[in-house]
C-alpha cells in the first residue's frame, strides 16, 4: 500500500473521529421534556447542556431538544428519521410513552414505536437511550405492570442503555409538581438531569 493511500486513510480516520466527537445528543421528548408548565431554559435538558459544558475542555457537545408536548410515540416514530437526517446524532435519547398510556393506547403498539426508534437511531450509527416510565395503578394493576417492564424489556432486547425511571424520587413529594399534578416544576428538573446522567455519561464512554 503506497504512502499516499496510508495517508489518506489516516487523514479519514481523524476526520470520522472528530466528526463524531461534535456530532449531537438529540433527545425525542414529550411534555417532561419540553418544558411544559415552567421558566423556559429550566428544564432538564437545558440543564444537561450546562453540565455538559461545565465538563468540556474544549467546546461542549450540542444538545438538541426535538421534544414536542403531547407527543406520542407514534408522532416520534413519524418524526424520527428527519430528524436523523438532519443532525446526524451521536447519541439519541427515547423520552416518549407516558401519552400512549394516557390515552389508553395499545401497549403492543407502544412497545414497537419504542423498538423501532430505536432500531432506526441505532442504524444511523447513534448510541440510544431510552428512559423509562411508570403509570399510577388506577390504570389497573395489568397495565399498570406490562407499561413499567416494557422499558427495561425493550432496553434488553435492543442493547440500548436504560434510565430506569425518569421521575425517580419526585413519586411521595406532590410539591415537586406544577399544579396538574403530573409535570415536574422548576425545582424537580435537577432531580431529572441526575436520574439520566448517569445513562448520558454510559453513552458518551460507548462513543470513545
Amino acid at each position: 500500500m503506497s504512502m499516499l493511500v496510508l495517508s489518506m486513510l489516516t487523514i479519514g480516520l481523524s476526520q470520522a473521529h472528530a466528526n463524531d466527537d461534535t456530532r449531537p445528543i438529540l433527545i425525542v421528548g414529550d411534555s417532561l421534556s419540553s418544558e411544559y408548565g415552567i421558566k423556559r431554559q429550566s428544564g432538564w435538558v437545558e440543564l444537561l447542556r450546562q453540565r455538559l459544558a461545565a465538563q468540556a475542555s474544549s467546546a461542549p457537545r450540542t444538545v438538541i431538544n426535538a421534544s414536542i408536548s403531547g407527543d406520542t410515540t407514534s408522532g416520534g416514530l413519524t418524526r424520527l428519521p428527519t430528524l436523523l437526517e438532519k443532525h446526524q446524532p451521536a447519541i439519541v435519547v427515547v423520552e416518549l410513552g407516558g401519552n400512549d398510556a394516557l390515552r389508553g393506547l395499545s401497549l403492543d403498539m407502544t412497545r414497537e414505536n419504542l423498538t423501532r426508534m430505536i432500531e432506526l437511531a441505532q442504524q444511523s450509527g447513534a448510541v440510544t437511550v431510552l428512559t423509562g416510565m411508570q403509570i399510577p395503578e388506577n390504570y389497573g394493576p395489568a397495565y399498570t405492570q406490562a407499561f413499567r417492564t416494557m422499558y427495561p424489556e425493550i432496553a434488553q432486547a435492543t442493547d440500548t442503555i436504560l434510565v430506569p425511571f425518569l421521575l425517580a424520587g419526585l413519586e411521595t413529594d406532590r410539591s415537586l409538581f406544577i399544579e396538574d399534578g403530573i409535570h415536574p416544576s422548576e425545582v424537580a428538573q435537577p432531580l431529572l438531569l441526575d436520574n439520566v446522567w448517569p445513562a448520558i455519561e454510559q453513552a458518551l464512554a460507548a462513543l470513545n
